[in-house]
């Protein structure tokens, strides 16, 4: 992808046509998923766009990556947690399970992001493999800060339920809260 860029902070118009191609409108250069990857990955913003409707295709194009990304290598999700993100979908919960897994990635990335700041000055030693191979020797201490984390996470979500349910002003009036007073009360 060429890299002449106006601006670094500017945000780049990627147009998709109806033959599938991308074209980069900041670079006048065609682009690929690849590009776009590289796009996602240096934090360079951009947006996605139909060149006949200007319809927004940035979450498609985005999706497109992950399924390439999952398909080609160690898959990120696992089949049972794909399964239930897809249960979530229509659910009357569709709306706060977005919030929490984008709250919670943005936690998971903060802790990278600090330890990442924590590393710079090792040089060699913070290349991905060292990374990899501390990981494996230090994996029951990964286990852990991870199982932290993940606690964290689940005590965040128990407390956004609590909240939900202790404003019951909000449900009074649908018959689904009344049902469930009579059965705590019995």
């Amino acid at each position: 992808m060429a890299t002449r860029a106006k601006k670094s902070g500017e945000s780049r118009l990627i147009k998709k046509y109806p033959n599938r191609r991308l074209y980069d409108t900041q670079t006048s250069t065609y682009v690929t998923l690849a590009d776009i990857k590289n796009l996602v990955m240096s934090s360079h913003p951009f947006t996605v766009v139909d060149a006949k409707t200007d319809d927004d295709l940035t979450r498609n194009i985005l999706l497109q990556i992950i399924l390439e990304e999952e398909a080609a290598g160690s898959p990120v999700f696992s089949s049972q947690m794909l399964s239930q993100i897809i249960r979530f979908y229509g659910n009357s919960m569709q709306g706060l399970m977005g919030n929490y897994l984008e709250k919670t990635m943005q936690s998971f990335v903060d802790i990278h992001s600090k330890l990442g700041d924590q590393t710079q000055g090792l040089g060699a030693a913070s290349t991905p493999e060292a990374w990899a191979n501390m990981l494996n020797l230090q994996n029951p201490m990964m286990q852990g800060l991870m199982g932290s984390f993940m606690d964290q996470s689940k005590d965040l979500f128990v407390k956004m339920q609590e909240q939900v349910q202790g404003t019951p002003s909000v449900f009074s009036g649908f018959p689904f809260v009344q049902q469930t007073n009579k059965t705590e009360k019995e």
